[in-house]
């Protein structure tokens, strides 16, 4: 059993659009709904891959009401939410259809109280005790400490469970001295927390500040993985054009799974590429194209990197 942890759970909506203007009026030509959230992203990919997995975090009012109702039944998923007062965000996803670029708009989240969060950390705790990985995803909802995923990297550390983290900003910055297992921010959170728009400099750095082992994600030029046993640059076969929107949350899925069964980090990698890739090309985030995966897969490029690992 794999557990993903989103504390700011949403529900996605995508709206496809012939041609996005600014100041106009739209006619919108399709509307799809989805739970939504980093980790809930990643859970339903690792789900369609044949993995048994929880989802926690926070769910309430309406929209909490839609996601959960949207989990229940999927099959290898596990639905562990915890209710609170407020209401679960909603993030849009405006798809145009001319060009293929999407814009995103997230709501911060609910409030959560300081009881919700001990609730949550109990939670847990006690979830930690039947997983054989964990990982940690996205945005803090208002009330939540900026210290969070330290504390919830460390109780994984205690129980024995490898964690990956994939947030950002300062919620990132703490919980990277708390020595996750591995980390994958993004080429722009991984300048802001290191300080280095160069890649390989930038992810050495990010191993120095704790991290046990880091994969960056360069967008279309794909990962760069700096760990203990290697690094390593990985790379899909060619530019893939559609909705990017969890294309990233796909890599996490692929490199978590794959920390789960135990592969070796190239081949680990290869997923991940080809996952991300897919879900450029499927509809909407949490879903992958599995066609395009099984052949994208075979035709992923991953490459060791000069030296050796810092």
């Amino acid at each position: 059993m794999i557990l993903t942890v989103t504390l700011n759970t949403a529900l996605d909506l995508t709206y496809r659009v012939p041609a996005l203007k600014p100041h106009a009026s739209h006619r919108v030509t399709e509307v799809t709904e989805r739970p939504g959230g980093k980790g809930v992203n990643v859970a339903r990919v690792l789900a369609a891959l044949g993995h048994e997995v929880t989802v926690t975090g926070f769910a309430g009012g309406g929209t909490g009401h839609a996601v959960r109702a949207a989990l229940a039944g999927r099959a290898r998923l596990v639905d562990a939410l915890l209710p609170v007062a407020g209401a679960t965000r909603r993030t849009l996803a405006v798809v145009d259809e001319h060009t293929g670029d999407t814009t995103q708009l997230n709501e911060p989240g609910p409030l959560i109280s300081p009881a919700e969060w001990r609730a949550f950390q109990e939670a847990y705790e006690d979830l930690l005790a039947g997983v054989s990985a964990v990982a940690l995803c996205g945005s803090l909802p208002p009330g939540v400490p900026v210290g969070a995923y330290a504390g919830l990297v460390r109780s994984a550390r205690a129980a024995g469970v490898p964690v990956l983290l994939d947030t950002s900003g300062e919620p990132l910055r703490r919980a990277v001295a708390a020595r996750p297992d591995l980390i994958k921010p993004n080429a722009d959170e991984l300048a802001e927390l290191t300080g280095s728009y160069e890649p390989l400099r930038a992810t050495q750095d990010a191993r120095r500040r704790g991290a046990r082992a880091v994969v960056a994600s360069l967008g279309a030029e794909g990962l760069l993985a700096v760990t203990a046993e290697g690094r390593w640059r990985a790379a899909p076969p060619a530019r893939v054009r559609g909705n990017p929107t969890g294309a990233g949350d796909s890599a996490v899925a692929g490199l978590l799974s794959g920390l789960a069964e135990r592969l070796p980090w190239p081949d680990r990698l290869a997923r991940a590429v080809a996952l991300s890739a897919a879900t450029v090309l499927a509809p909407v985030a949490g879903e992958f194209d599995r066609a395009a995966y099984e052949e994208v897969l075979t035709r992923v490029t991953v490459l060791p990197e000069a030296g050796s690992a810092a």
